[in-house]
């Protein structure tokens, strides 16, 4: 586990924990089984799997135990960029800074709702839903002509399938959601490249961290709007630099490129 940490190596296909042995626990829970159960499965002794959900023993015993209960285990891909050394656990703590919101304001208008809002975060909009609070806008109803999302990067593609849910109910007139450029996914290539209307920002947004302090993205990012009007994507053009890539279903702003002579965000 120690040379795990130290090489960045992590599993994806277990069940989420605090801890590798965790994972473990959680896993064998998930699936129903005692002790004595996953025993017989795996020829351990019950000692052996015990100490290793408490993170004790040998990786030859390990090796048996995830063949049984995480068959399709395998090594996650290296983060792509972390905001800064030593800023890994609060990633997820970067806020959208007043300027470009008000671009937001301008393009699409007032904010009806921030479903992932935090107290430090300055977006402006008429309801919040925060956990600090005891919310949850993954479970909560979204609602208003204007949701605005920047949502923990860490959990992107379950935020983005929500957006849409909430959108395609007609829950949310129009969503916005500032996200990393992320083009890979089965839900981007199958679901938000024929609904949604991308906009591919040139530069990189100055986000804020919980002190204040303004941090550049280390990645690229893009808008992904859902039920954006045509008159809402020409304004933001005018205001931030970057290009349109508009569903398939509207061919007026097919690839439009923002006529903004100037940066908005930093290149």
């Amino acid at each position: 586990m120690a040379v795990m940490q130290a090489l960045d190596f992590r599993l994806t296909g277990l069940s989420s924990g605090d801890s590798l042995g965790e994972q473990l626990r959680i896993q064998r829970k998930k699936r129903g089984w005692s002790l004595d159960r996953l025993s017989e499965r795996t020829s351990l002794s019950r000692t052996t799997i015990a100490e290793l959900e408490r993170g004790r023993g040998t990786v030859a015993s390990l090796e048996r135990l995830l063949a049984v209960v995480a068959p399709k285990l395998k090594r996650r891909a290296p983060e792509r960029a972390y905001w800064g050394e030593g800023q890994k656990e609060d990633r997820d703590s970067r806020f959208t800074p007043p300027e470009f919101m008000a671009h937001i304001y301008e393009a699409f208008g007032p904010v009806d709702l921030d479903p992932c809002s935090h107290e430090a975060s300055p977006v402006l909009a008429r309801r919040y839903i925060r956990l600090a609070d005891g919310g949850d806008g993954l479970a909560e109803p979204w609602d208003g002509d204007l949701v605005y999302v920047n949502p923990p990067y860490s959990r992107l593609l379950v935020w983005l399938r929500r957006a849409y849910e909430q959108w395609r109910t007609g829950n949310a007139r129009t969503v916005v959601c500032l996200v990393p450029v992320r083009t890979d996914s089965a839900l981007f290539q199958e679901v938000l490249s024929l609904d949604a209307d991308i906009f591919l920002l040139k530069g990189r947004v100055p986000f804020l961290d919980l002190s204040g302090r303004r941090q550049h993205t280390p990645f690229s990012l893009m808008l992904v709007t859902l039920g954006a009007t045509i008159e809402q994507k020409a304004r933001l053009a005018q205001l931030v630099a970057g290009i349109w890539m508009t569903s398939a279903d509207d061919g007026a702003l097919n690839s439009f490129r923002s006529k903004h002579p100037g940066n908005a965000v930093r290149e």
